[in-house]
């Protein structure tokens, strides 16, 4: 039996290693693709204990060489991509007034969230097509609630989020007909090295009723969602987006 297999960029940690989990307990050979030259030890040794295949592919999706690169370390390693998770990414360089944004670190946010993704997920898809196969396929993108939630104090990431979710609207029209699912999801506050210097300020907030769920969101709440997106049971609803965020998104008075 032929199993299917995934990217995840960004997946030696954070919500990109839950989701490499995941996607594994689900029978997924993963690749996963980072910044570092090789794959930590601890990373490959966890996801093959899932009883599933491990490969790595060193990645800058900023840079849109490494593409080429990553596409086809995936068609060597498995002969076929079924699904890929856009989870790489950055925070704000810099916090403060909006003001004092700094073209370059802007620019850097952008390079990176947006345009390194919506380049990469136009690799993918080619490779998709070019390799129809029995198992289903999609485009996960992780975004953030500040695909819609302005925060002043960093702008360049809440535009970097919203341009993705213009993108995957796009990309779900285009890829619809040829049976390749796209999805959105958007996590609120979650527990990574990302969130670890604002754990007092968010523990805080979350204490006093900003998240309805009253805690904090994990990396395997995203990974469990991806993992269902994957399997292919929700292809209809292919252009959703999908809050994974305690409730915290809601409009309320």
């Amino acid at each position: 039996m032929i199993r299917p297999t995934a990217i995840v960029t960004g997946g030696a940690r954070g919500i990109g290693l839950a989701c490499a989990q995941a996607l594994a307990d689900a029978g997924f050979d993963i690749l996963v693709a980072d910044l570092a030259e090789k794959a930590p030890a601890e990373l490959a040794k966890d996801i093959v204990a899932r009883g599933t295949k491990f490969a790595y592919v060193s990645c800058d999706i900023a840079d849109l060489g490494d593409h080429t690169s990553l596409v086809d370390g995936a068609m060597r390693a498995f002969g076929r991509i079924d699904c890929l998770v856009n989870n790489a990414g950055v925070g704000a360089v810099v916090r403060g007034d909006l003001l004092a944004l700094k073209p370059e670190n802007f620019d850097r946010t952008l390079g990176i969230n947006l345009r390194g993704t919506v380049f990469l997920s136009q690799a993918v898809a080619r490779a998709m097509l070019a390799t129809p196969g029995d198992h289903p396929k999609s485009i996960i993108t992780i975004t953030s609630v500040s695909a819609e939630m302005a925060s002043p104090e960093r702008p360049d990431y809440c535009i970097s989020k919203a341009g993705l979710s213009m993108w995957v609207k796009n990309l779900a029209l285009r890829l619809a007909a040829e049976d390749i699912a796209v999805f959105e999801v958007r996590p609120g506050i979650i527990r990574t090295d990302m969130t670890s210097g604002v754990t007092a300020k968010y523990g805080a907030l979350i204490d006093g009723g900003l998240v309805p769920a009253k805690r904090w969101g994990e990396a395997s709440d995203i990974g469990a969602v991806v993992a269902t997106l994957a399997g292919g049971k929700l292809g209809f609803s292919t252009g959703s987006i999908i809050n994974v965020d305690g409730a915290l998104s809601v409009p309320r008075l």
